[in-house]
């Protein structure tokens, strides 16, 4: 039937209509949604991904904090002056 050229001519108009139709029926559904104050799925995508990046980052903090509790405590090579060796009180 493809090999048609009126059918296929056909067939190509009817497919072009559908996606015309899907991407306004996708744009009124966005319209719709962000009347109602309700997230899209481009919304929900976009703070999903900002979740898994600051998940990311809690990791990378809990493994540098980890590392710290383990290391032995680092000792100065020079001592600081205190406030009470100044004579400076509160």
């Amino acid at each position: 039937m493809l090999a048609n050229p009126r059918v296929a001519e056909a067939f190509s108009w009817g497919l072009q209509r559908i996606f015309e139709t899907k991407g306004r029926v996708d744009r009124n559904m966005q319209m719709l949604l962000a009347f109602f104050n309700l997230p899209s799925r481009t919304d929900v995508n976009r703070l999903l991904t900002k979740i898994e990046a600051i998940q990311g980052s809690l990791v990378n903090l809990n493994l540098k904090v980890d590392r710290l509790l383990v290391s032995p405590p680092r000792r100065r090579s020079s001592k600081q002056p205190t406030d009470e060796a100044h004579g400076t009180h509160d």
